[in-house]
């Protein structure tokens, strides 16, 4: 499993995150960790991919593409 370090929080967060998880009856390292992974869903929801495709089309519209239909008929033609 991988790990992370998190340099110059502030002290007032520190404890903030300590009460948060008393609160929660975890560790400090498991409240950070259940913190980060809710922010930071496993999977893409349908609105985000369709965003993602959207931009992914985006990146390409300027570009021009040859057909490729000659270079499969080379290749099938060996």
């Amino acid at each position: 499993m991988s790990q992370i370090l998190v340099r110059g929080l502030e002290a007032e967060t520190i404890e903030r995150l300590k009460e948060r998880a008393k609160r929660h009856k975890r560790s400090l390292q498991g409240e950070v960790k259940t913190i980060i992974e809710e922010a930071v869903p496993t999977r893409m929801s349908m609105d985000e991919a369709r965003e993602a495709a959207l931009q992914i089309r985006k990146s390409f519209a300027t570009r021009i593409f040859s057909d490729s239909s000659e270079l499969i008929r080379e290749d099938r033609e060996r």
